[in-house]
C-alpha cells in the first residue's frame, strides 16, 4: 500500500480522533457551565420548618458558590408528599432539586398511595443535615422537669396533646415510639407543616412536640419553649443541660431527623457530580458550620449511591416501627 493510499485513512483517523476531543472539551465545559440560570429547590413543607432551618441557609452558601440563586419554592401539605410529587414530576435538568427529610422514608409505611417513589423517581445526592429529636413544652402549660412531666402525663391519659407536621412525619412516629416506650397517652394533632405546629406550641394551643433540634434550636434558646429531653444515647452540644433519653429510662427512644438532597430521575451524571461538589463545598464553610453547629446539627458525608442506602435502611426501619406503633393517619 502507498503512502497515497494511507493518507485518507490517516486523514479519517485524525477526523475522528478531533470530534472525539471536541466531544470531551463540549462535555467539560457543559458540565462547568452548570448552572447558567437560577434553581429551584422545592421544600416539601411550610417556611419555618425543620427542612426550611436547613435549606435557607444552604440555598444562601450555594448562591454564593455558584453564582446563581438557589430559589426556595414551598410546596407543605400531605405530611411532605405534596411537595415531593411536584418535585419527582419536574424537567429532569439539573434545574429542579427537592430537599426531603425523614419523613418521606416513613411515608411508604404510613400511605397507602403516593404519587412518587422516593427510590425510582429520584437519584439520591446527599445528606445535608442530621439533628436529634428533642421533646418540647410550652413552659406555661407543662412546668418542671422530665420527672414530673411524666407523673402529668400518667396521671392524665388523653389530657395532653403533642403537634407534628402532620401525619406519617418523624415528628408524628417519635410521639407514638415515645408512647409505646413510654407507656403513657398523648393525643396527636397533625399540622401541615412544623412550622405551624411550632407556632401553635409557642402561643399555648398544644403541650408539646417532639421535634428535631434544628427547628426548636432558637425558640429553646429564646425561652419560648423548654427541652426536656433529646433522643439517643449522648447530650447534644448545642444544648448539654437538656439530658438524652438514656439517662430518662428510655434507652431504646433514639429518633433522628436528617434532611436530603434528591433530584429528579433521569438528571444528567455530570450535574448530579457537580451538585455534590457544591454540597461538599457547602459544607467545609463557615457560614454553613456556625448555622449548622447553632441548630445541634452534623453534616454527614453521605453523598450518592451510600445516601441511597441509607435511605433504603430507613425505609425498612421505620416500616417497622409503624407496625410495633400500630401509628395510623389522623
Amino acid at each position: 500500500m502507498t503512502a497515497f493510499e494511507t493518507f485518507p485513512r490517516r486523514r479519517h483517523w485524525l477526523a475522528l480522533t478531533g470530534a472525539a476531543l471536541a466531544a470531551v472539551s463540549l462535555g467539560g465545559h457543559a458540565q462547568s457551565a452548570w448552572p447558567t440560570k437560577p434553581v429551584t429547590l422545592v421544600v416539601p413543607f411550610p417556611a419555618g420548618g425543620g427542612t426550611d432551618t436547613f435549606a435557607r441557609p444552604f440555598s444562601a452558601q450555594f448562591s454564593k458558590q455558584t453564582g446563581k440563586t438557589l430559589v426556595i419554592d414551598n410546596r407543605g401539605g400531605a405530611g411532605g408528599n405534596l411537595g415531593a410529587g411536584v418535585a419527582a414530576k419536574a424537567a429532569p435538568d439539573g434545574y429542579t432539586l427537592f430537599m426531603g427529610a425523614v419523613h418521606h422514608s416513613i411515608a411508604p409505611s404510613m400511605y397507602p398511595k403516593l404519587d412518587y417513589d422516593l427510590e425510582r423517581d429520584f437519584v439520591p445526592l446527599a445528606m445535608v443535615a442530621s439533628v436529634p429529636h428533642v421533646l418540647v413544652v410550652n413552659p406555661k402549660n407543662i412546668s418542671g422537669d422530665f420527672k414530673a412531666f411524666m407523673q402529668m402525663v400518667r396521671s392524665n391519659p388523653g389530657k395532653f396533646n403533642y403537634g407534628s407536621a402532620g401525619g406519617g412525619t418523624s415528628h408524628h412516629l417519635a410521639g407514638e415510639l415515645f408512647k409505646l416506650q413510654s407507656k403513657t397517652f398523648i393525643t396527636h394533632i397533625p399540622y401541615r407543616g412544623a412550622g405551624p405546629a411550632l407556632q401553635d406550641l409557642i402561643a399555648g394551643n398544644v403541650d408539646m412536640m417532639f421535634d428535631g433540634l434544628g427547628s426548636s434550636a432558637q425558640h429553646i434558646k429564646g425561652g419560648r419553649i423548654k427541652a426536656l429531653m433529646v433522643s439517643g444515647n449522648k447530650r447534644n452540644p448545642s444544648f448539654p443541660d437538656v439530658p438524652c433519653a438514656a439517662e430518662l429510662g428510655l434507652p431504646d427512644y433514639n429518633v433522628t431527623t436528617w434532611y436530603g438532597l434528591w433530584a429528579p430521575k433521569g438528571t444528567p451524571a455530570d450535574v448530579q457530580a457537580r451538585i455534590v461538589e457544591e454540597v461538599r463545598r457547602a459544607a467545609a464553610s463557615d457560614d454553613i458550620k456556625t448555622s449548622w453547629a447553632n441548630s445541634g446539627a452534623e453534616f454527614p458525608a453521605l453523598t450518592g449511591p451510600q445516601f441511597g442506602q441509607f435511605v433504603t435502611g430507613e425505609i425498612k426501619k421505620w416500616a417497622a416501627v409503624v407496625k410495633a406503633s400500630g401509628a395510623k393517619l389522623d
